[in-house]
Formats: structure tokens, C-alpha cells, sequence
């Protein structure tokens, strides 16, 4: 069945489930009926947990399931999924440190815990998970994580080759050219990060986070003009604020002060940061 036509009956499936639940079959019907999680493999409904469905009803989900099969491993690495995109970084720690314990782990595995490490700030935990990964392991998403960690320690040199290495791995470059990029501004190579930013944005020209930083690396080389990529009206108040506050924090504070009057101008709506920074410059 493919995930498609699973998500066009994922309704009546968990209706199914909903009333096997509330009056489950008596006797002889026991030995004939399906099992919960039989139908849930039947139907795919673990795959659109994972990609469409609700995080939080994911969670609980795989939560069940796990506890009802807990040698059953791909369904301890649902649980471990459901919690990353949920946002619960430390319970999907706890899971990807369990689900490694277990037999049927894999390296992948690792990569996701290190992964979790990482948005939790833990670059100690990130760097122990990913040194325990063999070499032979080339993935996209190890080598951006290796770029983070490296970041992380200011090891300029190892940086640079895992983000250069990451963008021969994938198809859409965008996001680790805009990870480069703030990695180049981090360390004051402005006119550098400003190169990988434009390449970004040639690849997504919607990715905000790339324009702001963009905006910062043309800011810190004292060109404050807007850059020339394609901007909603908000977007251009929000980079002309970002401009302002570089400007000021530079000592060009008649030129922040002129940037946070366009921004206040050019947003649809009142903005409010904007107007509170320019009140505290007396503007």
C-alpha cells in the first residue's frame, strides 16, 4: 500500500482502532481478529505519524505501541522520531540512547541522537555521539552535524571541510550554505559569509534566515543597503532593523538611527521592536 493511499484511509482505520478499543471482541472472536498493531503496520499509519501526523499524537502513538511491543525496534525509533519533531529534546534523547542499547540499532541512529545533542546545546554529548561513528558512515546529515560540533570549538579549519563536504552530499544546499554562512559571520569574515548567503538564496530565495543574515554581513562591512534579493514588506522592515542594530552596535548611529525610521515606515503593521529601539535613541 502506498503512503498516499494509507493517508486516504487513515480515518477510517483509526476509527476502527477507536472501537476496538472501546469493546474489544469477546471468545472465539479473539483468536480471529487482527491485532492493533497489525492493522496499524497493514496501513502505514506508522509512516504518516511520522511525516504528517500531528507530533503530539505521534508521540502517544508510538508511546502505546512500544510499551505493548518493547523489543519491537523500529517501533522504539518511532517513538525516539515522534519526540525529535516534537520538540522534546530530552525525552528523544533519553529514546535514541535506549533505542542504541537495543539489537537491530543502527548507525543512523547515533546520527539522530547527535542531532537531538545539538539543539539541546550539548556539543560535548554531540561530539561523543558522532566520534562513535565509523568513518565509512558519509551522510549529508552527519557531516552538517560535524560542521555544528566543529563550530562549536572553533576549529575554523574542520569547519570548513565538513560544510564543504556536506554540499557534494545533497540536492538542496541552501540550509548548510546558510549554516556556513553564519559560521563565516561568526568569526568576523563578513565578506565571505556574504558569498555563501547570496549562494543560498539562489538556491531558496524564500529563506529568511538567510536574508537576515545576509543583511548582517553587508552591515558589518558598513553597507548598510538593503540587499538585492526579492523581500515582502515586512521582510524589508525586519532586515532594515537588523541593519540598525549592527549600525549602532558599529558607532554608526545616525545611520541606525535613519535605518530604524525605514523600518518603522515599511512594516504593514506597527513594529513595535523598532519603534522601542528608536524611542531609546531619542528619535
Amino acid at each position: 500500500m502506498t503512503l498516499g493511499h494509507a493517508r486516504r484511509n487513515v480515518g477510517a482505520i483509526l476509527a476502527i482502532l477507536a472501537l476496538s478499543a472501546c469493546g474489544g471482541p469477546k471468545g472465539a472472536d479473539v483468536s480471529r481478529g487482527a491485532t492493533a498493531s497489525d492493522i496499524i503496520d497493514d496501513a502505514d499509519l506508522n509512516d504518516i505519524m511520522l511525516t504528517v501526523g500531528d507530533p503530539g499524537t505521534a508521540v502517544a502513538h508510538f508511546a502505546r505501541l512500544a510499551e505493548e511491543q518493547p523489543e519491537r525496534v523500529e517501533l522504539r525509533r518511532g517513538l525516539a522520531k515522534s519526540l525529535t519533531r516534537a520538540g522534546r529534546n530530552a525525552e528523544a534523547a533519553t529514546a535514541w540512547r535506549e533505542l542504541l542499547a537495543m539489537e537491530g540499532a543502527d548507525v543512523d541512529d547515533r546520527v539522530e541522537l547527535a542531532g537531538v545533542l545539538v539543539r539541546m546545546g550539548d556539543w560535548a554529548g554531540a561530539r561523543a555521539a558522532l566520534d562513535a561513528i565509523p568513518p565509512t558512515h558519509e551522510t549529508f546529515r552527519r557531516y552538517r552535524l560535524e560542521a555544528m560540533v566543529a563550530d562549536s570549538e572553533q576549529a575554523w579549519d574542520r569547519s570548513d571541510s565538513f560544510y564543504e563536504t556536506a554540499l557534494g552530499l545533497t540536492a538542496a544546499p541552501a540550509g548548510v550554505l546558510n549554516n556556513w554562512g553564519f559560521s563565516k559571520l561568526s568569526r568576523g569574515e563578513h565578506a565571505g559569509a556574504e558569498r555563501l548567503l547570496e549562494r543560498a538564496l539562489r538556491d531558496d530565495p524564500g529563506l529568511f534566515t538567510a536574508k537576515n543574515n545576509l543583511a548582517l554581513a553587508r552591515a558589518g562591512q558598513r553597507n548598510y543597503t538593503l540587499p538585492p534579493v526579492a523581500l515582502t514588506q515586512e521582510e524589508r522592515a525586519q532586515l532594515l532593523h537588523t541593519m540598525a542594530l549592527a549600525a549602532i552596535r558599529q558607532g554608526d548611529v545616525n545611520t541606525g538611527r535613519s535605518l530604524l525610521n525605514d523600518a518603522v515606515e515599511s512594516h504593514p503593521r506597527h513594529f513595535d521592536a523598532a519603534a522601542r529601539a528608536l524611542q531609546a535613541l531619542g528619535g
